[in-house]
């Protein structure tokens, strides 16, 4: 019985998962396999291209996070363009130093994109399900690092 004093299978179900968006077929040409990861790798690399050209450092290029300019206080993602022109520009201590969770993310995005060129010449749909305890542990660095980047002891992880 459940709390509600109804037989638990007769509660009603949670709604099903929406079904996966439509992968190329494992027959499908190779070009049409590679085409979302290729095409996701372009866009990637035109935005760095864009801010390596571009330098957040200077004043007036980019807008200023809303919470640092009301609040002066950094959030997660505060320095991730600097971040990002350190790695556009090869200078790899520079974009550590500007956000290094930022660093991390793009590791994480090569290794996933990486998966997802292999699956996509095997013809392997590549479908990332993560259970909530991961999602929620991710959401607990990130609130985590912002908390130490804003303390004293943690200023080696401001921008």
């Amino acid at each position: 019985m459940s709390v509600d004093n109804r037989p638990v299978d007769a509660l009603p179900s949670p709604a099903p998962a929406p079904p996966p968006p439509p992968a190329a077929p494992a027959g499908a040409p190779l070009a049409r396999r590679l085409a979302a990861p290729v095409a996701t790798l372009a866009g990637v690399a035109a935005a760095f291209a864009y801010v390596g050209a571009v330098d957040p450092n200077e004043p007036g290029h980019y807008p200023v996070c809303p919470l640092l300019q009301i609040t002066g206080i950094y959030c997660p993602g505060c320095g991730g363009l600097r971040s990002a022109h350190g790695v556009a520009t090869g200078d790899l201590a520079a974009a550590l130093g500007a956000n290094a969770m930022a660093v991390v993310g793009y590791g994480v995005f090569a290794v996933l994109w990486a998966v997802w060129v292999v699956r996509a010449t095997k013809g392997i749909p590549m479908r990332i399900t993560l259970r909530p305890v991961y999602w929620w542990s991710i959401g607990a660095v990130a609130a985590i690092f912002s908390v130490i980047r804003n303390l004293p002891f943690g200023s080696a992880l401001a921008p």
